[in-house]
């Protein structure tokens, strides 16, 4: 009898996440990645970048934003120094990403800690959270499952554009660069239909809205925007809990 019971219970288990489980997770963000990982091939190839140097380039700094501005920064013959210190600061929010992820991660020791948070992105970050939203959890092998399977994609896609870029010369006509707007957008609807509180995150979006458009009158419109995300997002919480 104690041996049908174990039988029974492990059977009745709900199945770990697997590294598998974490792929699957990340081809929602799989086009967002191609066409901008296309698109910034192209650029840096245009701004004198060897295909090695791109390819090098993705695996070592991995960083969409970072490595446009790489290639901006080239064009414009700036020196080392002010191109580190210029990527320093944009990959800062990684730090932020990072610590927002550990309370998941905090069993593992911190070697392995490095290596979840090694490969994180904004987007690896968002699919992430919505797996955390719904299982209050994230399994370490399939974290590395997600993460991975953008990196190497995100490197295959800059050293493709990279190859191409003598047939493409400008990118922007294809729209790729809407890509990446577009993904976060579709993180967002899942995340809000994944949650049983729709109106409250509707409620808290207007009120986003609202408060951002209302400081473009006295603040710059990138503040704005972060002054309206942080005093909708305390609201919600607020009620959320007040509930």
């Amino acid at each position: 009898m104690r041996i049908d019971n174990v039988h029974l219970d492990t059977f009745s288990s709900p199945k770990e996440d697997s590294f598998i489980q974490g792929v699957r997770a990340c081809v929602p963000t799989l086009l967002a990645y191609l066409s901008i990982g296309f698109a910034c091939g192209i650029v840096q190839k245009t701004a004198g970048l060897s295909v090695f140097e791109i390819a090098l380039l993705s695996l070592i700094l991995y960083a969409g934003s970072a490595q446009f501005i790489v290639a901006a920064m080239l064009v414009t013959q700036s020196t080392s120094m002010a191109i580190i210190i210029t990527i320093f600061f944009i990959n800062l929010r990684h730090l932020l990403l990072s610590a927002a992820l550990s309370p998941y991660f905090r069993q593992l020791s911190p070697f392995k800690n490095m290596l979840v948070g090694a490969l994180l992105t904004d987007e690896t970050f968002g699919v992430a959270m919505n797996e955390a939203a719904k299982k209050k959890s994230i399994n370490e092998k399939w974290m590395h499952g997600l993460n991975i399977t953008a990196y190497l994609n995100w490197v295959v896609a800059n050293i493709a554009g990279a190859l191409l870029a003598q047939w493409i010369s400008n990118p922007e006509k294809f729209g790729l660069e809407f890509a990446l707007p577009a993904v976060f957008i579709g993180l967002l609807i899942i995340s809000i239909l994944d949650r049983s509180k729709i109106k409250l995150d509707v409620v808290v979006a207007i009120i986003a809205i609202v408060i951002a458009v209302g400081s473009t009158l006295m603040l710059s419109s990138s503040l704005s925007i972060i002054v309206g995300t942080i005093i909708a997002a305390t609201i919600g919480m607020v009620v959320e809990k007040w509930k």
